[in-house]
């Protein structure tokens, strides 16, 4: 390294400049760029916030939906019609308050707010599954889910097309919240002596559940604690169904009993695994 003087004064270290006064601090590069990342993330946790809150709306009447399905075969089976048509009613209103979500996050990454809206999610499409099973029998396929949340917006000047992200993992976590209403509409016809439907509920259940067992939840919590839960109402609904054969020429329905409070140990290797 050469040692003149004229290379001291060109690379020493030059004093710096401090700034003075409040103004100037402000219109510092540093100031700015803080300013501005601030104003990014009041911006995002502003909308999330936004976000969470439409999605407790959608939590609430979602829950309301499948309450009002659960009147369907035990006190009001006359109104069957009736209630199917309003809660079809109901659940398409909700995609309004779908619609404005996918309209906070135009232009915006879904994932970084899924966490917002998930519960709602989740809860929407247990109510839409109830109510497709009780009109058809089956599960919707995931193309039928999906064309729900992909909404037309029309403006005086241009129409612009937004599909709100729906993962395949909070469709099976609604799928495994199903699987608990079907349980409880199990337990419901066996005290309105509709014998026949809880054989047809368990059926259904367990074709479900033997979908369950040959997913990979490796780095998905949910989908394996929604599972555990999927087979103690499996085993719910067999004790239920098991009581009504081999008991149901002694006892008289209204008085037969489950006995659900005790059951074995769900937790043991079915070799599944």
């Amino acid at each position: 390294m050469p040692h003149d003087h004229n290379y001291k004064r060109k690379y020493s270290k030059q004093p710096q400049v401090k700034p003075e006064t409040l103004d100037e601090v402000e219109q510092t590069p540093t100031m700015q760029l803080f300013r501005q990342y601030a104003s990014e993330l009041d911006d995002k946790h502003d909308r999330y916030e936004r976000i969470v809150k439409i999605s407790r709306d959608i939590t609430i009447e979602s829950k309301r939906i499948i309450f009002l399905l659960h009147n369907v075969g035990v006190d009001l089976d006359s109104k069957r019609e009736q209630i199917h048509k309003e809660a079809e009613t109901r659940l398409n209103q909700l995609l309004s308050k779908f619609k404005a979500i996918a309209l906070e996050l135009e232009g915006h990454e879904h994932y970084l707010y899924l966490r917002a809206y998930a519960a709602g999610l989740e809860e929407y499409l247990e109510a839409l599954y109830f109510y497709e099973y009780q009109t058809t029998n089956k599960l919707p396929f995931i193309e039928d889910i999906t064309s729900r949340f992909h909404f037309s917006i029309e403006s005086e000047n241009e129409r612009k097309e937004l599909t709100l992200l729906t993962p395949i993992v909070e469709m099976l976590l609604g799928i495994g919240d199903f699987t608990g209403e079907m349980m409880r509409k199990c337990i419901n016809n066996l005290g309105s002596g509709n014998l026949e439907n809880c054989f047809n509920l368990c059926s259904f259940v367990r074709q479900i559940y033997v979908g369950f067992m040959g997913l990979n939840w490796i780095g998905h919590s949910f989908i394996s604690r929604k599972y555990h839960t999927l087979r103690e109402s499996l085993y719910k609904m067999e004790l239920v169904c098991y009581n009504i054969k081999v008991r149901g020429s002694e006892v008289p329905k209204h008085m037969l009993d489950v006995g659900l409070a005790s059951y074995p140990n769900l937790d043991d290797d079915e070799g599944y695994y």
